[in-house]
This record gives structure tokens, sequence and C-alpha cells, in this order.
């Protein structure tokens, strides 16, 4: 990252954007660092390694446009399955980058945090990222969210025990429990939900990912492995945001009524 100032209105318009047609979360599956990798002859960990830097430009970018909140799907909790010199690897570029953008983030007025669960995590990481996130607590600007040993199903089921541990204890009338009541119970209480999800790689899933906030999030998908993402892409997925004609089940004024 750098210490760039917010782009203006002008400088959006030379990017093809319009800052009252920017989604204000972004949430963003991170795939194919491995495959970018086997393409070019690398090894595996190289992927993950170029990855960073793709995670960087993103990040600036999302800052300079002042966007509310940028979520990247870093961790799964499905990922412990992988090769123990891969997971050691993955550990260690995490802390790296924990430790490393702490003065970029308090530069930028970034707000840092992480969602998923500490289980699995080595002392020394959490440390770390506590550190950043105690940092950066009072900071105004974009939240930047980690998603660490993060699966959507499992936030799910974490939800549902905290709700039922407050009707047990006669907290929570059951009748009361309604949508609101499930969100706050979530990793990501208090957050908006996404407007638009991104995913590189050509995959068209969205693996495990925040399924009950994307319900209404628009989805882009690029053959991009992340490791080659970069800002035109992101401009180019915020133009096609900007075209959609989002409803939410309803109509627009510019919908069809037989659409």
């Amino acid at each position: 990252m750098s210490t760039e100032t917010p782009y203006s209105d002008a400088e959006l318009a030379e990017r093809g954007l319009s800052r009252e047609r920017l989604p204000r979360h972004v949430a963003i599956i991170m795939d194919g660092n491995g495959r970018w990798a086997r393409s070019r002859g690398l090894p595996r960990v190289e992927g993950h390694r170029r990855g960073v830097a793709s995670v960087r430009a993103v990040v600036e970018e999302c800052a300079r446009m002042k966007l509310e909140q940028l979520t990247l799907y870093c961790f799964s909790s499905e990922n412990w399955k992988r090769p123990p010199r891969e997971l050691e690897l993955l550990m260690s570029l995490l802390r790296t980058y924990v430790v490393k953008e702490r003065d970029e983030i308090m530069r930028q007025n970034i707000q840092f945090c992480t969602i998923g669960r500490n289980d699995g995590l080595a002392p020394a990481i959490l440390a770390e990222v506590q550190e950043t996130i105690d940092l950066s607590r009072n900071n105004m600007g974009m939240r930047l969210c980690l998603a660490l040993n993060y699966g959507s199903r499992i936030e799910l089921v974490d939800a549902m025990q905290k709700i039922a541990e407050r009707v047990q204890a006669g907290e929570l009338n059951p009748t009361r429990i309604d949508e609101s009541t499930i969100s706050d119970h979530l990793y990501t209480a208090g957050m908006g939900d996404p407007d638009l999800v991104i995913r590189t790689s050509g995959e068209m899933r969205v693996s495990n990912f925040l399924l009950w906030q994307i319900s209404y999030a628009e989805l882009w998908v690029t053959e991009n492995h992340w490791p080659a993402f970069r800002a035109p892409d992101l401009y180019q997925a915020f133009q096609d945001f900007a075209a959609r004609d989002r409803r939410f089940g309803g109509l627009t004024e510019t919908s069809d009524e037989t659409d």
C-alpha cells in the first residue's frame, strides 16, 4: 500500500467510475494462486507470495475510492486439508502481512478486523492480528476485514448456538427471533452486507463464503487468477456493478414490469 490521497470525483471519472455508483462493501474470493503458479512452471507457494501483491494493490485502490468495507477471503476452514508445507507458508505470509502493513494501515486510516474462528491459528499470529486490530480500532477510513479460518456454515452454527443459549437463559423469546436476530449473532455483526462479490479464476461458486450476507449481492467473476488481479480488473468489476439494475426483489424506475 502507499500513502496516496483519496481519489477525487474527477479522478474516479477518468477510471470510468462514479462515486454514487460505487459499491459500499466489496467481498473478494481470492482464487487461483496455485493455478497461476502451475501455468508458469512455478511451485504453488510462489502463487501465494505473488497473491500478497494483489492484496496490497486492491486494498490501496479500495481505500483511495473510500469504500466502506473490503472483505477478503484469506483462509477458509476447509483450507486446513492442504499439505503441511503449504499451510506453514500461508500462516507465515499472514503474519508477515499483518506486521509489515501495520504502519500503512495506520497511515491510510484503515480499520482492520477479522472474522472466523481463532482455534487452529498459532498464538503468535493471533497476537500480531490483535495488535493491528487494537491499533486501528479508532481509524475512520475503510474497514479491511480478513476472513481467517472462516466458513459460513460454521458461522451459522455458532450464531444458532448463541441464540439458543440466550433462549435457554430466558433472555430471548423464540417467537421474537427474526432476520435481525440472526445477523446480530454472526461474526459480521455490525457490518453492512456486501454489495458486490468478486471471484477470480473463473470458478462459478461461492465456496461457503458469507452465505447469509450475500443474499442480494451482485456477483462478478473473472478468468484472471488472483496473482494477476490488479486495478484495471477492479475498475471493470465496479463499472459492471454500476450498470446493473439492483431490484432486491422489487422494481426500480428503470425496470420493465414484465421482467
